[in-house]
């Protein structure tokens, strides 16, 4: 079939076209076009959507790309080798008291040590449980530290409890391949004020730590002789308790006792089991005296059995053995740890043994701190040379070894993640209220550390460098494991990767400069620069980090992130992460702020950069420029100098007109009060805030002054000093105070619970530092060395003879001091950077 055509009449003619129809032929086209542009909008539908579904899964990779860079770690090799810490390669510092949260406790530097500690309890007393183990400032002792600690070998520690003193000492002995042997003594003596002479029960422990295993070894029925255990790092071991006597080589004192042997899902639950544990069914039964019920370690179950549901906490049980010896005073016992691998022992370290290398050790700490400190050759007095000793002794004895995974957290993550884990070799601040690691806190420990042993110098920072990710982060409060994360409160476990700390550890890589520099051939000092070879890749990305995520809004200006968002609770918000916490800033945080101090601190890190660099013969010019640049004295003024202060400021949106004022709850009439919220005490701005500078004088307004950064012949210095030395301001009789007398925020609570921190009392730490400035300036041509040098004699005595007066009254080294009364208040003993009054003693600054 053809196809049909449109039948045409002829003869017809054609009616004429009207004037406003349109050819077919146009007509099919223009429906062409309209097919044409249909599809056209389908293609770019279709090309956008599947644009939409590119971009959307590129951001999704994207932001999990971003959202695992908070936990990976640092691309280039570790400072310190996997095995730096073993027995092998270590094998003086393998065992150690590195458990400072305890009062009395040794454990290897290895990630599942071996643990060890001594609990003890009075007996017979009106307190109920008087358990002593973890280090409480709730235990009121009358004091504790280590008064001897050559932070290798040997250590001499004195706990004084209400009517007794127990003295604590070890001894270590190198031999075999696993760390050596050593030996503890526990000496108990009552105070002359006791009526009687206590009785109390030492408990000696050890524990594993999911990891080795531990056998007990009974002998008469109730007394352990000693335990049998292997592990992978220390291979046979045996720990052997030792019966009590009056004193060295005296007969054996009557004793009862007891031993638990069970196990224990972490090593912060030890003290729970010993608690739960104790009996009072026991009868102490001397021969000559009357029998007494006293309490006792008895049998200790498990929260959870076969036949029960599993505990919540399903970690991995380990072994947990407790000697419980219970005597009375005066008495002296020794623990014996002997290794298996030591094999040519020539006799036990016990008894006269043992003090003779007690005392061989003693004269060698003596001799050492002398030659390191020469406090006796500056005049001070035996007393004065002992609190020195004390100081020095309670840092290098608050080192601990830590492992495990902080818990953190970036703006990419909906929830915290775990760190990789990792190892921490660090000194602590306070044994009872920090006992863990802090970074800006470090770099202070190490100053006066470096001094003595430059190698835990290079060892801390390592591990702390090593921690760095690879944005260049370090997480600034370290808390590794479940004995260190049970001290701490909630709120304060996530470390946020915005937020930063002071790079203090810059002032202890100057020192081992310095050190380096004066004495290159020196034993101690050999080992600096490969050290620094190994750790610069790291350190040229963590001083990038500050440059890139600490910067202002200003060039070469800086800004401390991680300031308080709830401004309507806080007075003024706190800014933990400068260390200075409620030191005031500007009222109202904004991102037009500029923090002098971080500009302090930068300009100092840029400096040591460019040492360091051109030390090993990398590329400096970039360090140098930006050291040029961030200590250019008139930059500085015109981004911080306060004409109307005639002091260095931070800038920012603030106004000081700011009050707590009790909150307002509207209760309906007739409704009972308390079923509405308390009124809490909120924040009141009776002016709004503006762009201005704080105009706070204190400790930050010293900064340019404290790290060297002015110029000896700048005109801002006599400012400075007349402010320092005003007691209207920042001077008194036991240091410099933190604000000014006459600042609106001196002494004032940031929130109804916050007391006071930074707002008045004197801390030491930044008072060495400007004790550190007054000797740099008083030692450098200038118009105000004068002035400097006699600030400089003044402040020094007034800083030693305080802190050294409130030990001898109170037994401890303090947080920090009342600038009213120099009274030591805060948390105690706190051996970190106020121990750094030895070296103001010692004038090594």
């Amino acid at each position: 079939m053809g196809r049909q055509r449109k039948r045409v009449v002829t003869g017809e003619a054609a009616p004429p076209p009207r004037k406003d129809e349109k050819p077919a032929a146009f007509h099919r086209k223009e429906k062409k076009k309209k097919v044409d542009i249909g599809k056209v909008f389908i293609n770019i539908s279709i090309g956008l959507c599947i644009f939409s579904l590119i971009w959307f899964f590129y951001a999704l990779y994207m932001r999990s790309n971003l959202a695992k860079r908070v936990i990976t770690l640092h691309p280039s090799p570790a400072v310190l080798d996997a095995n730096s810490s073993s027995a092998k390669v270590s094998t003086e510092r393998f065992w150690g008291s590195y458990r400072p949260q305890v009062y009395f406790g040794m454990k290897t530097r290895s990630p599942r040590s071996i643990v060890t500690g001594m609990m003890w309890m009075r007996q017979f007393s009106d307190m109920d449980v008087n358990l002593r183990h973890t280090c409480e400032q709730g235990d009121r002792l009358q004091g504790y530290g280590w008064m001897m600690h050559d932070g290798i070998t040997f250590g001499v520690q004195e706990i004084r409890d209400n009517d007794f003193t127990l003295t604590t000492e070890f001894v270590k002995r190198m031999g075999g391949s696993h760390g050596g042997d050593w030996t503890w003594r526990i000496t108990a003596k009552q105070h002359s004020s006791a009526p009687q002479a206590p009785v109390i029960s030492l408990m000696f422990y050890t524990a594993a730590d999911t990891q080795g295993s531990l056998e007990a070894h009974i002998e008469d029925k109730s007394r352990l002789a000693s335990v049998t255990g292997f592990s992978e790092e220390l291979g046979n071991f045996k720990i052997s308790f030792r019966k009590p006597v009056t004193g060295e080589s005296s007969s054996a004192k009557y004793a009862s006792y007891n031993y638990l042997q069970t196990v224990s899902p972490g090593l912060e639950k030890l003290t729970d089991i010993v608690k739960q544990s104790l009996n009072r069914r026991f009868v102490y039964s001397p021969p000559s005296g009357e029998k007494r019920h006293y309490i006792a370690v008895d049998t200790y179950k498990p929260p959870h059995h076969q036949n029960q549901q599993k505990s919540a906490d399903a970690r991995k049980e380990s072994d947990f053995v407790l000697h419980q010896v219970t005597v009375q005073m005066p008495f002296q016992i020794e623990v014996l740890f002997e290794s298996g691998s030591f094999h040519n022992r020539p006799n036990q370290l016990v008894g006269s043994v043992m003090t003779q290398e007690l005392e061989s050790r003693k004269a060698e700490f003596d001799s050492k701190f002398e030659k390191t400190f020469g406090l006796e050759s500056k005049g001070f007095s035996q007393a004065h040379v002992k609190f020195g000793k004390a100081a020095l002794s309670n840092m290098l004895g608050g080192m601990g070894y830590f492992y495990g995974q902080s818990v953190v957290q970036s703006v990419y993550n909906e929830y915290p993640l775990l760190y990789p884990e990792g190892a921490l070799f660090t000194a602590v601040p306070s044994r009872s209220f920090f006992p863990r690691g802090f970074l800006w806190d470090e770099g202070f420990h190490q100053l006066l550390l470096s001094k003595w042993d430059p190698q835990v110098t290079r060892e801390s920072i390592a591990h702390w460098i090593d921690l760095m990710n690879m944005e260049g982060w370090i997480p600034r409060e370290q808390i590794l494991g479940d004995e260190a994360r049970s001290k701490v409160p909630a709120e304060f476990v996530v470390q946020r990767n915005e937020n930063a700390n002071p790079p203090t550890l810059f002032l202890a890589l100057q020192e081992l400069i310095e050190q380096l520099s004066s004495d290159p051939e020196k034993a101690t000092s050999q080992p600096t620069l490969p050290f620094l070879r190994r750790l610069f890749p790291r350190l040229k990305t963590w001083f990038e980090w500050y440059n890139t995520t600490q910067t202002g809004p200003l060039p070469n200006s800086y800004r401390w992130r991680g300031r308080d968002k709830d401004t309507n609770l806080f007075l003024n918000p706190k800014t933990l992460t400068s260390g200075l916490d409620d030191y005031p800033r500007a009222s109202h945080p904004s991102a037009e702020e500029r923090h002098v101090d971080l500009h302090c601190w930068m300009a100092l890190s840029s400096g040591i950069m460019a040492s360091i660099a051109r030390l090993l013969g990398e590329p400096h010019h970039d360090y140098e420029l930006s050291h040029q640049v961030l200590t250019d004295n008139k930059k500085l003024n015109e981004l911080h100098w306060s004409d109307q202060l005639h002091a260095f400021s931070d800038f920012g949106n603030h106004t000081q007109a700011v009050s707590l004022q009790q909150e307002k709850v509207y209760v309906p009439p007739g409704q009972p009060r308390h079923q509405f919220p308390v009124a809490r005490l909120v924040r009141s701005v009776r002016r709004a805030p503006k762009l201005q500078f704080v105009n706070a004088l204190g400790y930050v307004s010293l900064f340019p002054f404290l790290l060297h950064i002015l110029t000896p012949d700048s005109p801002k210095l006599e400012h400075i000093l007349r402010d320092m030395r005003d007691s209207n301001k920042l001077w008194t009789p036991y240091g410099l105070r933190s604000i000014s007398k006459s600042d609106p925020m001196y002494m004032k609570r940031n929130t109804e619970h916050d007391a006071p921190y930074w707002r008045g009392p004197i801390w030491i730490n930044i008072n060495y530092l400007a004790v550190r400035a007054l000797h740099h300036y008083s030692n450098t041509e200038g118009p105000y060395q004068e002035k400097a040098a006699a600030l400089y004699e003044e402040l020094r005595t007034n800083i030693i003879n305080n802190v050294y007066r409130q030990y001898v009254e109170t037994g401890y080294i303090w947080e920090q001091y009342n600038d009213s009364t120099g009274r030591g208040q805060g948390s105690h003993p706190f051996t970190g950077w106020s121990s750094l009054t030895v070296l103001m003693m010692a004038e090594q600054y």
